[in-house]
C-alpha cells in the first residue's frame, strides 16, 4: 500500500536519482524525507539505503522511527 510504505520502485527510483543528480551538484547536500512515511520501518530502510540523511514524522511515530533508522544503520 503505498499510502503506509513508500513506493519504492515507482517513486523510489525518483528519490534515488534526486539524490544522485542533488549530491553530483552540491556534495554534502542534506536530503530527508518527511511526513507519514518518515515513520514507516521499511520506508526508513529505504532511506538509508538511498543515502537519506534524516527522517521526519508526526510525535507519535518517533520511538518507532529510531528504532527502525537504528536498525537500518546496523544492517
Amino acid at each position: 500500500d503505498p499510502f503506509q510504505s513508500l513506493d519504492t520502485t515507482g517513486v523510489g527510483q525518483l528519490v534515488d536519482l534526486g539524490v544522485q543528480k542533488g549530491r553530483a551538484t552540491k556534495k554534502g547536500l542534506k536530503i530527508g524525507l518527511c511526513g507519514e512515511h518518515g515513520g514507516d520501518p521499511a520506508s526508513i530502510r529505504f532511506c538509508n539505503q538511498v543515502g537519506l540523511n534524516y527522517v521526519s514524522c508526526s510525535p507519535f511515530r518517533v520511538p518507532i522511527a529510531r528504532l527502525a533508522a537504528a536498525q537500518a544503520a546496523l544492517s
